[in-house]
């Protein structure tokens, strides 16, 4: 794979993709590259891990979703996936991901973000989820968003 050009793809897309009806044809005209290039090299950019995803991000506070809490639980490690993943389903669940432990002070193991347009719509939001874990959860805490700060990933020049 043409590393130059690899780069010239992350550069040319770190920032997001135009919004438009053919946007990998603009981002291909940029590069001055062929439509069918530019994904042939992200097909395998993609196979390789140098991409995860592609995906919308949108912004919440724009779409009237205020409120907004992270959830903590310290979950039974042996159910942690099929829980996860059952959290992770939900449709107010932005995103719900597994990390390790940092006992004895953080006992936490699974996080889970939501988002509300009011506090009364995240504490049932929260309540669902913990009615979901049931016996496998022995604790949680919520950790309630203060401030935005930018978001963004890795940058090249």
């Amino acid at each position: 794979m043409n590393e130059t050009l690899v780069r010239k793809i992350m550069a040319a897309t770190q920032n997001g993709l135009p919004v438009c009806d053919r946007p990998y044809q603009v981002i291909a005209n940029q590069l001055e590259i062929s439509e069918s290039e530019l994904l042939h090299v992200m097909e395998n950019m993609m196979s390789q891990g140098l991409i995860r995803r592609i995906g919308l991000v949108p912004n919440h506070y724009a779409l009237g979703y205020r409120f907004n809490l992270m959830t903590v639980w310290d979950v039974n490690d042996n159910d942690i996936q099929s829980l996860g993943r059952k959290v992770g389903q939900l449709t107010f669940v932005s995103h719900c991901y597994q990390r390790p432990r940092k006992t004895p002070d953080w006992n936490y193991n699974l996080f889970a973000m939501v988002h509300g347009r009011s506090e009364e719509q995240v504490a049932q939001q929260v309540a669902a989820i913990k009615q979901l874990l049931g016996p496998a959860c022995r604790d949680m805490a919520q950790l309630n968003s203060v401030k935005i700060l930018k978001k963004t990933g890795l940058r090249i020049r």
